[in-house]
């Protein structure tokens, strides 16, 4: 009589209910439906063979891994958060967008006397940051152009002012009524928001839409001021 088969063993069965891993920095993304295809994690255990050993060594590493990314998009948030509010000048509870343009005079005051070449890169790295740090705030707090984003006024003040140390002589550049001419120049501009300044505002998105209606109202008030400066010169000159 012969010998019944042997029963075939039951496969291992590896009892891996999913992974929640919990993001400490899901509060600052504004879609947070949207996969994040960027996070590093090791391959799912669907696409990449595994010995028995491994879903242990997966499911003690893929959460460190997924805390530290977390923990880096937050900082870099909080980050962008500060530029994007300048140090939280655009947390000011009535016209924060009146409190930028005066951060922007301070900070000017503070490049007067470095020389035209330094006060334009300046102005031109905070410009990039700029773009950058409003772009994430616009996420952060789910409104375009929120108005806590005041990075934009202080590059706009900071390019209308620009004249002053390319043309004034130094003991001039602090003159207090240049410093009010050119802010309420810039002001009106940006509020008006007068022709090609609002047609900026309408053709970009995201951090760019933000700066770029400012930098031509800064732009503008720079013309302007230029006007100015020359007519005041004339008038000195014919005197």
């Amino acid at each position: 009589m012969p010998a019944a088969p042997p029963a075939a063993s039951s496969p291992e069965r590896l009892d891996r209910g999913p992974e929640r891993v919990t993001d400490t920095s899901e509060h600052l993304s504004a879609e947070p439906t949207r996969p994040d295809t960027d996070t590093g994690k090791a391959p799912n255990a669907s696409n990449a063979p595994s010995s028995p050993s491994s879903p242990s060594s997966s499911s003690s590493s893929s959460p460190s891994n997924s805390s530290n990314e977390g923990g880096g998009r937050e900082g870099r948030a909080r980050v962008a958060l500060f530029v994007a509010t300048a140090a939280g000048t655009g947390y000011a509870p009535i016209a924060p967008g009146t409190f930028g343009s005066a951060a922007g005079v301070l900070l000017y005051l503070v490049l007067a006397g470095s020389g035209l070449l330094v006060y334009l890169a300046v102005t031109v790295a905070l410009l990039g940051l700029g773009i950058w740090s409003a772009g994430v705030a616009e996420r952060v707090y789910r409104r375009r152009d929120d108005g806590r984003i005041v990075i934009d006024e202080v590059v706009g003040q900071l390019l209308t002012l620009a004249p002053l140390p390319a043309l004034v002589p130094a003991p001039q550049r602090r003159a207090p009524l240049l410093l009010l001419t050119g802010f309420l120049l810039f002001r009106l501009l940006d509020i008006w928001k007068p022709g090609l300044v609002g047609r900026a505002e309408r053709s970009f998105e995201g951090g760019a839409g933000v700066m770029m209606d400012d930098v031509v109202a800064g732009l503008l008030g720079a013309v302007l001021l230029c006007a100015l400066l020359a007519a005041l010169a004339a008038l000195g000159s014919a005197a």
